[in-house]
């Protein structure tokens, strides 16, 4: 039987809210990353971030469903979105390593452009006038950060390389959220991308100091809480719906980038963020005409 339209638009509402609130509390963490970049390697940074959500989410889960731990199903989709996942916030943490967190972002943003046309193409999502026009402008802006012609900075094209792994990530989770327990798709989520980083981890292993204990396990809780609401996210709104959001992010970038590190991006960075920007707020200026 087809939900009423209500439900169905209430529900995509509780997406929407579950959406920003993990965006918004994520630079967080990107913050104490860079932070800890300075003593230890973005590899065993990244380890600890799931290592430390694993001690978080496996009690839960296993509170929760028994021996049952992991989702049984969709497990492609599953081990596909992990892996993305791990892949793009590797390549995140070696990018603000080397630049500002608000530059990094602003590449890193056309992830959520791409995710657009993927959503398209992969999800067989409908193709509207409004998804054209953002893929246009995020292009746009892209090439305007990027510089052709120019002197391109490592960590730049180190954050559209994440961008475009997390594009894959949010169309991977959106398969693999479909009739998935979030706490169950979390707890899979975080062992799996400890188990995938714990090699690097191992090569660039540095003994924490014991004033930056609080900082690892902050990261990995918070992480673990955004990650389960954007879980639950793409459990009740579309992938097309969702992805613009991410930009909520900047916000926080900004906020955490200025006060703890004193970045602040150029002139032709923020015209570029600027049309990216813009495209997501075409889809959601579309959603919410609609």
């Amino acid at each position: 039987m087809a939900m009423p339209a209500s439900a169905d638009r209430t529900g995509s509402v509780r997406g929407i809210l579950a959406m920003i609130i993990a965006m918004v509390s994520v630079p967080s963490v990107d913050g104490i990353a860079k932070y800890l970049s300075a003593d230890y390697s973005p590899f065993f940074i990244g380890w600890a971030r799931y290592a430390v959500a694993a001690i978080v989410v496996l009690p839960l889960s296993g509170f929760l469903h028994g021996k049952r731990l992991f989702p049984a199903e969709q497990l492609p989709s599953h081990i596909l979105r992990t892996v993305f996942l791990v892949a793009a916030m590797t390549l995140y943490f070696l990018a603000i390593a080397h630049i500002p967190l608000a530059t990094a972002l602003c590449a890193y943003f056309v992830g959520p452009v791409l995710a657009v046309a993927l959503s398209v193409t992969v999800l067989k999502e409908r193709m509207t006038v409004a998804k054209g026009l953002s893929l246009v402008l995020g292009f746009i802006g892209t090439l305007v950060i990027l510089r052709p012609g120019g002197d391109i900075e490592p960590g730049l094209l180190l954050a559209f390389a994440s961008g475009i792994c997390f594009a894959f990530y949010l169309i991977a989770t959106r398969q693999a959220a479909q009739g998935s327990d979030p706490v169950k798709t979390l707890a899979f989520q975080c062992v799996i991308g400890a188990l995938l980083l714990t090699p690097q981890a191992a090569l660039s292993w540095s003994a924490p100091a014991l004033d930056h204990f609080t900082l690892f396990a902050a990261m990995g809780v918070i992480s673990a809480i955004c990650h389960l609401l954007s879980i639950v996210a793409f459990r009740l709104a579309d992938a097309s719906t969702l992805s613009p959001l991410v930009y909520a992010e900047l916000i926080g970038a900004a906020i955490v980038g200025y006060f703890a590190f004193g970045d602040v991006p150029d002139v032709v960075t923020l015209c570029g963020a600027a049309f990216i920007i813009a495209a997501g707020l075409v889809l959601l200026l579309r959603r919410t005409a609609s």
